[in-house]
């Protein structure tokens, strides 16, 4: 998908050449019934964890849905802003996440990991808004520089490096999943910018060596890798997580047992709320259930590549198309590591996991890309 050979130049990027009319609100009622159903899933999966924690049975719930209140309205507000408008504090606001994502390397350890900034009402965790900041500066570079690189392949270093120092600093945390996702969407987006495929081949063959060098730096991460390869060899140790969400999503059968009749969850599943609440899920919906989770994200990867390939530049359609697939990907992920398709990671199901840092970034792409789609274009 070359969105750079059939795009016209940034003449619509203004606000005056939108309207509420083009906006594509399939995808916002997608969302609403993802969010409906991550905070009903959400109380289910948590509300005995809260209980067994000293706390109210509705205190991840109600924090949730208070997150999601506060990402609605950063969602209207990012779906009203001037996209040209901001390309002048794209480089700063890479600058200020560097320093955020450095910072939280010294911040005090969360089982074993510096993921988090503690700000007293939430834990800040940068990585997930640096999701977006990438994705915009990414798409800021092509727009300004792809007949450059078409050119000159040496340009293509200056965003890889950038790419490189953002997931070298998130990988330090340590996180290897985080990473990998961004990686995967940065080769998309250089591929739909218009970069030929061989100039790309570099980056991945050297992307290889470091991914094999941090998964045996950490002998956990060889330990998930085994337990990925054989669950049960040692499903009462290393493999206890793995095995309870495979318990949990077989057991759910066709139809589920109903909302909040998931056994699974009655701590025999490890924080059933963060990472692997779509094992509670599939255990209440079954598997009618999670293929309608699945098709819900499906819909909207194709109606988010939809308003890209309509973008009226390359700027807005790298934009859509790299949040849309930050989105999509990560969703996807977690869904196949509930399944024990992909070693565990700690990566969460967007719109369904606990976590401020989670739905406000995921609501704030969300208003970008409904943004991108209420431009008047040239093929609309």
């Amino acid at each position: 998908m070359d969105f750079a050979s059939k795009r016209r130049k940034p003449a619509y990027n203004t606000i005056a050449n939108r309207s509420l009319k083009y906006v594509d609100y399939p995808v916002f009622f997608i969302v609403a019934i993802l969010l409906m159903l991550g905070l009903v899933s959400l109380f289910s999966a948590s509300a005995l964890y809260a209980v067994n924690k000293g706390l109210d049975s509705l205190f991840y719930a109600k924090k949730q849905a208070l997150y999601i209140l506060f990402g609605l309205g950063l969602m209207a507000a990012a779906a009203k802003a001037d996209l040209e408008r901001i390309r002048p504090y794209i480089k700063p606001l890479v600058i200020a996440t560097l320093v955020l994502l450095a910072l939280t390397l010294f911040m005090p350890p969360v089982a074993h990991v510096r993921r988090w900034i503690p700000l007293g009402f939430m834990k800040l965790q940068t990585s997930e808004f640096a999701k977006c900041v990438l994705v915009l500066y990414l798409a800021d570079f092509f727009d300004r520089t792809i007949s450059h690189i078409q050119a000159d392949r040496r340009e293509l270093l200056k965003p890889l490096g950038v790419t490189a120092l953002m997931l070298g600093l998130i990988a330090a945390e340590p996180d290897l999943g985080t990473p990998s996702l961004l990686f995967a969407v940065t080769l998309a987006v250089c591929f739909a910018a218009g970069v030929k495929l061989r100039y790309l081949l570099a980056p991945l063959a050297a992307a290889v060596p470091v991914f094999i060098i941090e998964l045996f730096r950490h002998p956990y991460r060889m330990a998930r890798l085994r337990n990925f390869l054989s669950p049960w060899d040692d499903a009462s140790g290393t493999g206890y997580q793995l095995v309870q969400s495979l318990l949990a999503v077989g057991s759910g059968g066709w139809f589920g047992k109903g909302l909040g009749a998931s056994k699974l969850k009655l701590m025999y599943l490890p924080e059933p709320h963060t990472d692997f609440i779509f094992p509670v899920v599939a255990e209440e919906l079954g598997l009618v259930g999670g293929l309608f989770i699945v098709g819900l994200f499906t819909a909207l990867l194709l109606k988010g590549a939809r308003i890209a390939r309509n973008a009226p530049s390359l700027y807005t359609a790298l934009t859509a198309f790299g949040l849309t697939l930050v989105i999509a990907l990560q969703a996807y992920f977690n869904l196949a590591m509930a399944i024990g398709l992909v070693p565990t990671k700690g990566i969460p199901l967007p719109f369904f996991s606990y976590g401020g840092s989670s739905i406000l970034a995921s609501m704030i792409m969300v208003g970008v890309i409904l943004n991108v789609s209420a431009h008047r274009s040239g093929n609309v």
